[in-house]
């Protein structure tokens, strides 16, 4: 085949820079003194919101990492709800690679991460064949509990204390299980104080090898809300039976904090018309009562999250007192977003609003800028291919992800110049949970039709939220004209709100491409997650929407493509559900050959 000159710049331009980027990144991964590879702490909170300001009452982390590390803008989780995330996450996979979709058996927690063969294919296990020790305290994965903590044991970690179901979010009654250890009860001891302390030791440990670098994986349950469970597994139709969820419970040193907190009253909190699609869009808007309840429910969030500023606070000081600063990387991050009454959501996750899916991300380390804000787009499955390569070790051809640029000309190199990928896949199967009160005799606390896909867009003039659910509703946000998600552009109330173009096109034009791009990725695997333009375009002469709105596509986009769809809505990832597979069923632009034919 051979490429047009405008394939072959772009060719050459993606190549020099890559090239560029790897070689920050090796310069990085060498520390400050040379050969000496850097060592890697990595803080993952628990449903922790970027939207509703929860940085903001942290001013510890803010001087020890914000002010010092450079805050990544535009980062998301690709699967909004706690296991799913964390796999994706320490695997590198899209949730529809890992096939972990859920919390809980039969389509995720820990016992799906096991049999999928995971416990043998993730960051830790990779980081000890690199030559690093490796450490871990917190939540790992839910539905690790005190029964099945040693079938198996989970793999790649030189010293570990888990938390363990049913007791990972019961703030007052937590169960850590240490290395090949039983399980031990802190009943009456704050869960995040207990991690702590365990947290510090594992430092100790790791200084005690002075010739190994080494990983710290941290992971405080705030501010997850608090939960008192018999058991997690089971039909989650009868998840009120089994567990009681409460606001999150801060360590008694906090609890009067914050008085005069409330979530944030911006355009979407509780407003007076519905948005979104399918049960979002049939949400009444609470009453003073409830919103009032949902205000303490997030003070004590932002209370809670005052000890795990604190467990930051006592790491540095360590590092400083041992010397670690100049060759240690601290990320700092957390499984998914969270939202309180955006929409007229009760507390909780699990949807593909900003809310949710838009996380902190900062990174603090040597060569990376401090105070800088970052805008290229990046995801969780990014993290563990950023990892590896500060480590030194090799990537992997099965990553959907690749290595962030922490410095400062690895990032102006992104943002300037199209080097790096513009979207986010993100996708979900099965329910949303309300983990506030309920307020009405007809509101549940579960709701089963919950699964999407969808798509995060960010590029020069343009910024979008594409998704179609499972009962074939679509969802369309310009965030560029409407932040706040509140139109939906392609529901039937909506209609009035429509342009006759976006970006100097005819508004059906866009929609083709985003569902095109979209097809791609519901199903993607490797680099196809990465590059999915050039899926679409294998001339290399499309690398982004901008470039894929020439009118010569049309007719490929608008007629040829097949549209993503449903066929069933599903709790878990059920192929024969998915509707149409790119692999099977898409085109390349290429005279109209289809996807098997071309390769």
């Amino acid at each position: 085949m051979r490429l047009s000159g405008l394939a072959l710049a772009a060719a050459g331009l993606r190549l020099s820079t890559c090239l560029s980027q790897d070689a920050d990144q090796k310069r990085l991964g060498s520390g400050h003194e040379g050969s000496r590879r850097p060592n890697i702490i990595f803080i993952l909170t628990d449903d922790q919101d970027y939207h509703m300001d929860s940085l903001k009452y942290t001013p510890l982390i803010e001087k020890h990492i914000t002010s010092q590390g450079t805050f990544f803008k535009r980062h998301y989780c690709t699967t909004a709800i706690c296991c799913p995330s964390r796999v994706s996450l320490w695997t590198g996979k899209q949730a529809h690679n890992t096939n972990v979709t859920d919390v809980n058996p039969p389509y995720g927690g820990y016992p799906k991460f096991v049999s999928q063969g995971l416990n043998e294919k993730y960051l830790p296990v990779w980081l000890q064949e690199a030559g690093y020790n490796t450490y871990y305290t917190g939540k790992l994965f839910n539905a690790h509990t005190v029964l099945n903590y040693h079938s198996p044991w989970a793999a790649g970690w030189n010293g570990s204390d888990f938390l363990l179901d049913p007791f990972t979010y019961n703030y007052l009654n937590s169960s850590y299980q240490r290395n090949r250890e039983s399980p031990v009860s802190y009943e009456g001891q704050h869960t995040v104080d207990v991690l702590a302390t365990k947290a510090y030791g594992f430092l100790d440990e790791a200084l005690e090898h002075p010739d190994r670098p080494f990983f710290l994986g941290i992971a405080p349950v705030a501010p997850h809300s608090n939960v008192e469970a018999h058991t997690l597994e089971g039909d989650p139709k009868d998840i009120d039976k089994a567990v009681r969820f409460t606001p999150p419970i801060p360590a008694a040193r906090h609890a009067h904090l914050f008085p005069d907190a409330v979530v944030p009253r911006t355009p979407h909190f509780n407003p007076s018309h519905p948005s979104g699609a399918n049960w979002v869009r049939k949400l009444h808007q609470q009453p003073p009562e409830n919103v009032a309840f949902n205000d303490h429910f997030y003070r004590q969030r932002i209370r809670a999250l005052q000890s795990v500023d604190e467990l930051v606070d006592g790491l540095f000081a360590r590092l400083e007192e041992h010397n670690l600063l100049d060759n240690t990387y601290i990320f700092y991050t957390t499984d998914n977003g969270y939202h309180i009454g955006q929409h007229r959501l009760q507390p909780g996750k699990e949807c593909g609003f900003e809310e949710d899916i838009h996380i902190p991300l900062i990174v603090r380390g040597p060569g990376v800028s401090a105070g800088r804000v970052a805008e290229i787009v990046t995801s969780h499955v990014d993290l563990a291919p950023t990892i590896l390569e500060l480590a030194g070790a090799p990537s992997r051809a099965d990553f959907d992800g690749e290595a962030i640029p922490l410095t400062e000309g690895g990032i102006e190199r992104a943002e300037g110049n199209g080097g790096r990928h513009e979207h986010v896949t993100v996708e979900y199967w099965g329910f949303a949970a309300t983990e506030g009160k309920l307020w009405r005799k007809d509101e549940d606390r579960i709701i089963l039709n919950n699964t999407y896909k969808a798509l995060r867009i960010v590029g020069e003039g343009y910024n979008f939220y594409y998704s179609v659910w499972c009962n074939n509703e679509h969802e369309l946000y310009d965030l560029k004209t409407d932040p706040y998600q509140l139109v939906n552009l392609l529901h039937p109330d909506e209609e009035s709100k429509v342009p006759a173009t976006i970006l100097g096109v005819p508004f059906t034009k866009v929609i083709s491409r985003l569902d095109s791009l979209l097809f791609v990725l519901k199903s993607c695997k490797g680099q196809t997650c990465v590059r999915p333009w050039q899926t679409l375009h294998p001339a290399g002469n499309v690398l982004n929407l901008q470039d894929a709105l020439s009118s010569r596509f049309d007719y490929f986009y608008e007629t040829q493509q097949k549209k993503v769809s449903f066929t069933k809505c599903e709790l878990g990832y059920i192929l024969e559900s998915e509707g149409p597979q790119f692999e099977t069923d898409g085109l390349v632009y290429r005279h109209g050959l289809r996807w098997d034919e071309w390769v």
